[in-house]
């Protein structure tokens, strides 16, 4: 593996390379043998320089990178370091996963479906009886609309990310939980990304096959795929010297911080592997189901694993734990790309307050790649995304292109509202307590006194509605998932809530009180 410790401060000239790799990849023949890679050294290369030089630009902590092709590792690079005690990332840190987790869960489900014990059009409380929704629509959920993403769970009603449980009874306790959420959509009828649904599938295993989720993992995908530093649970992956999670605080400066990893969401996000790890699960995809001389999945199952069933949007699809795409990062952006014409992508990114992965394969070449970053800017995430669309470009022979960020004001300046609404919060109090304070005044000076409590009561709904209504609609999720996942708007957004909550009803009752007792009146001599 290659370590990558310098520092680069052009990429451009550094890069300037990359725009020749194009014509001597497309001289590379479709059925180049297995022992060969269908790249050039110069694009690992340049894929590194680009890598170090965006830690450098972003500050980002780490960053590990594995690139499979042909059932074989073909490059693999580190950078950064893995915690604040300078240790050094490598392809063998293991990282929690966020949503990458969730095609190791779906191979499990096929491998029950294989064994007789799960059948995918069959409904879910075939398996686990009591599973319930806040809709009679509950029943008609099958295995597959959860593999698909089509249960009509929604993200907001089913959010699990803020709790700290680190137990394995708490994958059944949180599906358990899902009785009081309703359902927002037809099942089988549309797209709607919820980690519920993965969590759901992990109990399915767990049920039919006899073993804790975590074991069965364990036994039956690590061993056989020699994922040596993957673990089910927070307590295996820091037994292994994980990498430790950062969060990019206030938009400035990177923070070593810890985030809620809840194992009730070990099937769908809060699993832990390396890079090199992942990119065994890649080379075994792509190869029908096989890894050296072992077999996880039969092929047939495996194409079933990687067919999109749903439509996202107009271009993508999702297939069981995989998004599904045309490679345009093949394309060179100054024609417009015949989509129908480009190979197949099939990728997943994982977020989470203090993670970011990304893996993707091509299989028309037999390309894998798995990008892992022990951070991740929650205010900002398409930063870090547009890094795993410049690998796929810098790989294609293609310039990498500039960054866009995405997100709207709101996310990106969160902290900024939160920061603003606590200094409302605190200048109100003050204000009260000023009126509170003084000595009787004459009943003209009173009024600002009632101006003050109807502003501030003004402010008070204004957070409350922010924090409960509209940003856990526009986020969709729970406010105690954003105050815990993004960590800087979460310290100062509890102060607000705080005053927002304990504060109107005394200092309104006593505002009032204050401008009721009698005026201070002049007396003449």
């Amino acid at each position: 593996m290659r370590r990558i410790s310098r520092s680069s401060r052009y990429l451009l000239p550094r890069l300037l390379t990359v725009g020749l790799l194009g014509f001597t990849m497309a001289a590379v023949p479709a059925g180049s043998p297995a022992t060969e890679s269908s790249y050039p050294a110069q694009a690992y290369d340049a894929l590194d320089i680009f890598l170090q030089d965006q830690l450098d630009a972003l500050g980002i902590p780490g960053a590990a990178i594995v690139v499979v092709q042909h059932g074989l590792q073909v490059h693999s690079a580190a950078f950064g370091r893995a915690d604040d005690s300078g240790r050094p990332m490598t392809a063998q840190t293991p990282v929690l996963l966020a949503s990458t987790t969730k095609s190791l869960t779906a191979i499990a489900v096929m491998q029950q479906v294989e064994a007789g014990r799960l059948q995918l059009d069959e409904p879910v409380q075939k398996y686990l009886p009591w599973f319930t929704l806040k809709d009679s629509r509950a029943s008609e959920v099958t295995v597959r609309h959860l593999l698909h993403q089509a249960s009509g769970m929604a993200s907001k009603d089913t959010a699990f990310e803020g709790s700290d449980a680190q137990y394995p009874e708490a994958i059944e306790e949180g599906v358990r939980a899902l009785s009081g959420s309703p359902l927002t959509g037809v099942p089988g009828e549309a797209f709607g990304y919820a980690n519920a649904n993965f969590n759901i599938l992990g109990l399915l295993v767990q049920t039919v096959s006899g073993q804790p989720f975590g074991d069965y993992m364990e036994h039956h995908i690590f061993e056989p795929l020699e994922m040596t530093h993957s673990h089910p649970t927070r307590a295996g992956a820091s037994a292994d010297n994980v990498a430790a999670g950062h969060s990019l605080w206030f938009g400035a400066f990177w923070l070593q911080t810890d985030v809620p990893a809840p194992t009730t969401g070990m099937p769908s996000t809060t699993m832990y592997a390396s890079a090199e790890d992942k990119s065994h699960e890649l080379i075994a995809l792509l190869d029908e189901g096989g890894y050296r001389d072992r077999r996880i999945l039969q092929p047939e199952s495996v194409a079933a694993l990687l067919k999109p069933r749903v439509r996202v949007d107009d271009t993508k699809g999702y297939a069981m734990g995989w998004f599904t795409r045309p490679l345009v990062e093949s394309a060179d952006l100054s024609e417009e790309p015949d989509l129908d014409a480009l190979p197949l992508l099939v990728e997943h990114q994982g977020e989470w307050g203090n993670s970011h992965t990304y893996q993707a394969m091509v299989p028309a070449s037999g390309l894998g790649v798995v990008l892992m970053i022990n951070g991740n800017d929650t205010s900002a995430p398409s930063r870090l995304k547009a890094i795993d669309t410049n690998v796929l470009r810098i790989l294609h022979g293609q310039d990498p292109v500039p960054t866009v960020v995405q997100e709207d004001w709101l996310q990106r300046y969160s902290w900024v509202v939160s920061l603003a609404l606590l200094l409302a919060e605190v200048v109100s109090l003050w204000l009260a307590l000023f009126f509170l304070l003084r000595r009787h005044a004459s009943a003209r000076k009173r009024w600002p006194a009632l101006a003050v409590a109807i502003a501030a009561l003004g402010l008070d709904g204004f957070a409350l509605w922010l924090c409960f209504i509209y940003a856990p609609t526009k986020f969709d999720t729970n406010l105690a998932v954003i105050v815990r996942q993004f960590p800087d708007v979460g310290v100062t957004l509890v102060a607000v809530l705080a005053l927002a909550i304990v504060c109107p009803v005394p200092r309104t009752v006593l505002l009032l009180s204050r401008m009721r007792a009698r005026p201070r009146t002049d007396q003449r001599i």
